[in-house]
């Protein structure tokens, strides 16, 4: 008898073929009735790569192609890092499936091991795409300069060596992934800098039609990280937040409930607002929804909408 055969689409990017072989294998192994096929798509975020993330203004940025061959039914499932997937999905799109997370904290890579933030020179330039890591650093460090930093993740590294800077800061997981680990000088903790929404978590995303592949996927499904990144993925949406504002969370699960601790900062870092919450594991959106209340309450709402009218402004002189 024939093997069922499952179409992954995946971006081209290292990471992102890592990701959708993994759950390849990891299929296969779990299933001897179906072989599994990759193909890939180029998306809106792979193209443009001379523009900071915050300026493009697009949340579908690294996934809406591939959410369109999902609706056109081309391929069976999309693989994606959680973190990029926007909060909410296309009509007929469905998240199914998030995998055991990996070590969800950035880390630093330096000229040397050992490196921490505390211990970069006075005045020192470190490379990142990111506002919220950007928010959070300037908070620690005002002194530091930051760079812009695009591109995959063995390119941003090779930008970094090549370049004069200090220091970049990039996910564990992706680098550990890519079995980059040797350039890492220091692990940054989660109490220092929170990750992303959905950071280390892998989402696969299918059309709501195809029971079939969602009856496959169960085998990968992670309840507690489920209940974790949608706890952290309910908070970003009440926010408003796409995946380039200055806003981190990062949800725990264990037997006395659910934890979310969120951060949202202004660009700068001059200003920050950070709280936490333990609620039922039961229901994740509830204590999603009520920690952004917490932080729209405690005046998050108001960074929030400065940064929003400077990336108006900013579209609008483009």
């Amino acid at each position: 008898m024939a093997k069922k055969k499952i179409i992954i689409g995946s971006r081209g990017s290292e990471l992102a073929l890592w990701q959708a072989y993994h759950v390849k294998r990891e299929l296969e192994k779990k299933n001897k009735k179906i072989e599994v096929e990759i193909k890939i798509i180029k998306t809106k975020g792979d193209k443009i790569l001379d523009i900071a993330l915050s300026k493009i203004g697009d949340k579908g940025l690294f996934t809406k192609e591939l959410e369109v061959a999902l609706l056109e039914k081309s391929i069976d499932l999309a693989v994606h890092s959680l973190k990029d997937l926007q909060t909410t999905l296309p009509d007929g799109l469905l998240l199914s499936c998030v995998t055991k997370r990996h070590a969800v904290e950035d880390v630093l890579i330096a000229r040397k091991k050992k490196t921490t933030i505390d211990s970069l020179p006075e005045g020192a330039i470190v490379g990142t795409g990111s506002l919220r890591r950007r928010s959070q650093l300037l908070h620690l460090r005002p002194d530091i300069k930051i760079e812009e930093l695009r591109g995959n993740v063995p390119s941003r590294i090779k930008t970094f060596l090549s370049s004069k800077w200090d220091a970049i800061i990039l996910a564990r997981a992706g680098v550990e992934r890519l079995g980059l680990k040797q350039y890492i000088s220091s692990y940054i903790p989660k109490d220092v800098m929170l990750p992303a929404v959905g950071q280390g978590a892998l989402g696969i995303e299918i059309h709501q039609d195809n029971l079939e592949v969602r009856e496959i996927l169960r085998v990968l499904h992670d309840e507690a990280t489920y209940a974790a990144v949608i706890a952290e993925r309910t908070l970003l949406k009440e926010l408003e937040g796409g995946c380039q504002v200055p806003i981190g969370a990062y949800a725990t699960v264990n037997s006395s409930g659910l934890y979310l601790d969120a951060i949202v900062g202004s660009v700068d870092g001059t200003v920050t607002f950070r709280k936490r919450l333990r609620g039922s594991k039961k229901n994740p959106v509830a204590v999603g929804k009520k920690l952004a209340k917490d932080l729209i309450k405690a005046g998050a709402d108001k960074i929030l909408a400065e940064i929003y009218e400077q990336a108006g402004k900013e579209q609008k002189v483009k």
